[in-house]
């Protein structure tokens, strides 16, 4: 298992990303719109960390995993047979390649093909 991206949801994303610069010695970008305006730094192991506002009024903050997998359809067709419930189907993004999020035991997480 590995996560590919780590989406934090924050009411006061310069807040967030000043910490994790000063903290962790990582340069966060400008927003980025294919990511819902987040602002991303990439971690040693390759994997991104991004941090957004909220992208509507009923979102509430969050911290989300994706886990990377080599066939999106197929672990989608595998979390939602043992329960979860799929709040977003495998979407494109270009240039990034294919997310989807599912919600069980009242967490949400993703799932990432690139």
């Amino acid at each position: 298992m590995k996560v590919h991206y780590l989406e934090i949801v924050s009411e006061d994303v310069d807040s967030v990303v000043k910490v994790y610069e000063k903290t962790y010695h990582k340069i966060f970008t400008d927003p980025e719109p294919l990511l819902g305006g987040a602002k991303t730094c990439q971690l040693d192991d390759g994997s991104l960390v991004g941090v957004r506002a909220p992208l509507r009024e009923t979102e509430s903050p969050i911290i989300r995993p994706y886990w990377l997998v080599d066939d999106i359809n197929e672990a989608v067709s595998k979390v939602q047979a043992l329960g979860a419930k799929i709040a977003m189907p495998p979407m494109e993004i270009p240039g990034k390649g294919q997310f989807a999020i599912y919600i069980l035991g009242a967490n949400e997480q993703g799932l990432w093909q690139l």
